[in-house]
């Protein structure tokens, strides 16, 4: 779970990686302000100066509560932090602002190397949290940054931004609501017979005198209806079957020699077979 303090405490979580992890010596102070209130003592500070609802999160459906299959919650508030990272230095009469570029390199240093926040520098309330902190660089357009100095009316200093995603805040446990019942009828499903399509198996006999009445067999074929073709001519359609076996008759013009006869039942079974019309 979030709480709403969310947002200020991935401040105090930011603050505390980088006041473990930077390596500059002597320790570098870490703060939270405005730029208006920073001064130029050596430091870091980070400024949160925009903050936009994150668009992958925003049409999360309903999620099955922690610990409480039986009911249901909204989806957390997901949203995006936005950071200024500014070094503070006192400048010197030959290096100028190098001191200031340092901090600033050495603070760059832990975000890249921690692009989650490990869980020991978060505060406990976001620990449980469904979605990690990730930190990440982002490019910053030159007149939004002249903008954001300008409000302050502060000399321009170099800068960086972070994009920290996702920071979720949970909606009260008035918003919880029952899971609705979804299965009202309990019992044993009654399972059929698999179907058996029909199978046509052979014919006899499979060699006689035009006009032979050919019977064919096979297995499932009671209640189908089958048709017959010899070459491209159909002679028989339509017959019903009431065994495992039916009858037809081949024409009376069948010249001697060996015919293919195609046998269809109910379009599932198609067979075909060789037929000798003798003298």
């Amino acid at each position: 779970m979030s709480v709403s303090t969310s947002i200020g405490l991935v401040s105090e979580s930011l603050r505390r990686l980088l006041t473990a992890k930077m390596s500059l010596l002597p320790a570098v102070n870490v703060t939270v302000l405005s730029p208006d209130e920073a001064k130029s003592d050596r430091k870091i500070n980070l400024f949160l100066y925009k903050i936009q609802e994150n668009p992958y999160f925003k049409n999360a459906d309903w999620q099955i509560k922690r610990g409480d299959a039986g009911r249901v919650v909204p989806p957390p508030l997901s949203l995006n932090l936005y950071y200024l990272m500014t070094p503070y230095a006192p400048n010197d009469q030959q290096t100028g602002h190098s001191t200031a570029h340092k901090i600033l390199g050495d603070a760059m240093r832990v975000f890249y190397e921690y692009p989650v926040v490990p869980p020991e520098y978060l505060d406990t309330a976001i620990k449980s949290a469904g979605e990690e902190v990730r930190v990440m660089l982002n490019t910053l357009d030159l007149e939004e940054l002249s903008k954001i100095w300008n409000t302050f009316k502060q000399p321009f200093r170099l800068s960086v931004l972070y994009e920290i995603s996702v920071v979720q805040i949970d909606p009260l446990p008035e918003k919880e609501r029952p899971l609705p019942t979804r299965v009202r009828k309990i019992g044993t499903p009654v399972v059929g017979a698999p179907f058996q399509p029909p199978q046509v198996s052979a014919i006899a006999p499979v060699s006689g005198q035009a006009g032979s009445v050919v019977t064919a067999t096979g297995d499932n074929l009671s209640s189908w209806k089958a048709s017959v073709t010899i070459g491209r001519k159909r002679v028989a359609e339509g017959i019903a079957i009431s065994g495992q076996s039916f009858s037809f008759s081949l024409p009376a013009d069948l010249a001697p020699g060996f015919h293919e006869i195609r046998i269809d039942v109910a379009n599932l079974c198609r067979q075909t077979f060789f037929f000798e019309v003798t003298p």
